[in-house]
């Protein structure tokens, strides 16, 4: 059967079933508003397919996550995070020759105009870094404008975001900006742009570079989601890649996306300064009138445990433990999660742990505060950004994005 059939008031309509390469079926509406003057209603898109898409595939029941075909957990373990990006944005890992020829450009093109560190100094100094991050974005079309060249700019806005992200926390916290370095790689290049002070040696420690090499490749894509759709939707007019990935930041910023794992680490707090009695926070979350929500549990999309944060389970123990450091957070958060996996009334909701849970207990144990955890968020999504973007500015039938109404105002009115 290659057709459903859609019984209309005085009409019926066949509408073409569309399968994917992993099964999934939809339907195709495409023509359905020209031919019957109908359309759906789907308020938050939950049950729409925007595009086709070949970078990233999830079957949520099952807590399945690939990227262009590759299970996360070998990407995890086998890649680095440039190695990712560029399987995302290209379509398969690169050869010998690719990686290096990639990471060369990368390192190459770390450094930012000199004029931008005019726009930091302009800045407040409790200015949120997200704000810097997407405003930063956008001013970079002005010094690479002619926009021709998207391999180029894909390379420049890879390599110069830790650097503006690295320069908007030093502002934050009044030191000295520190420039790149090309001897480092990727994930220790951006330590070293945070933590270092100039004139003194820094030496990255291999467990965090690890980690934050992980976490980058861990939100690295994960289809369509808010802020992904948001790129696509701004890319769509043909608003240049900068823009574009911009306006990805800032759907990214607020707290129901990117800022969640902030309010993971906020509620285990809470629970820590209230004597650390998880049951009693355990019992709020199951009573509606309580107020209280429980955090970094539950996704969207995924009903069954997220397979990012299995990953981040195991990481965040060995991080702490190479580092030396023992988090009250970590225990509480542990405790949690076992009342949340036998319990009947989060098994039944299938209320699993999702990434957020436990990547800000480690970004916490890397020495990074709260406020740059959606930075972080958005320096390990930009692949997937620029992977959605291009897949949508090279498909010959793309159009305009342009969602419809059911328009529920007022009937024509006159004025007196």
């Amino acid at each position: 059967m290659n057709t459903a059939k859609l019984i209309l008031p005085e009409q019926e309509v066949e509408l073409p079933i569309v399968v994917g390469s992993e099964f999934e079926k939809a339907l195709d509406i495409s023509k359905l508003r020209g031919t019957t003057g109908f359309i759906t209603l789907d308020s938050g898109y939950g049950n729409t397919g925007s595009c086709k898409s070949a970078i990233t595939f999830i079957n949520g029941e099952k807590g399945i996550l690939r990227y262009r075909g590759y299970p996360i957990e070998e990407i995890a373990d086998k890649c680095s995070f440039l190695e990712t990006a560029y399987l995302l944005i290209y379509g398969n890992l690169p050869n010998a020759e690719q990686k290096a020829a990639f990471q060369d450009n990368v390192t190459s093109h770390t450094l930012i105009h000199e004029d931008m560190k005019k726009f930091f100094e302009g800045y407040p100094s409790n200015a949120h870094p997200m704000a810097i991050l997407a405003s930063m974005f956008t001013s970079l079309s002005t010094f690479y404008p002619n926009n021709q060249d998207t391999d180029l700019d894909i390379v420049r806005l890879i390599a110069k975001a830790p650097t503006i992200a690295a320069f908007s926390y030093k502002k934050s916290v009044g030191q000295p900006f520190v420039y790149p370095r090309n001897d480092l790689e990727y994930a220790s290049n951006f330590l070293q742009m945070m933590w270092a002070v100039p004139a003194q040696e820094y030496e990255v420690s291999p467990a965090v570079r690890d980690a934050l090499n992980l976490l980058l490749i861990l939100h690295a894509d994960h289809e369509q989601n808010c802020s992904t759709s948001t790129v696509r939707m701004v890319g769509s007019s043909q608003a240049n890649l900068f823009a574009s990935m911009a306006a990805g930041v800032s759907a990214l910023w607020g707290p129901l996306h990117g800022g969640a794992n902030q309010k993971v680490i906020e509620m285990l707090q809470r629970i820590r300064d209230d004597g650390g009695d998880y049951k009693k926070y355990m019992a709020m979350a199951k009573d509606k009138d309580s107020g209280f929500r429980l955090m970094g549990f539950g996704h969207r999309v995924y009903k069954n445990f997220d397979p990012r944060a299995r990953i981040l389970e195991k990481a965040a123990g060995r991080v702490l433990s190479e580092l030396g450091l023992s988090d009250p957070l970590l225990d509480i958060a542990k405790n949690l999660e076992e009342i949340a996996l036998a319990d009947e009334y989060f098994v039944e909701r299938k209320l699993y742990p999702n990434v957020d849970f436990y990547s800000g207990i480690i970004y916490r144990a890397m020495g990074i505060p709260t406020e740059m955890f959606t930075v972080m968020f958005a320096l390990g999504r930009l692949p997937g950004w620029i992977a959605q973007w291009k897949e949508m500015r090279d498909d010959p039938k793309g159009r305009i994005y342009r969602p419809r109404q059911v328009y529920v105002g007022a009937t024509e009115r006159h004025l007196d």
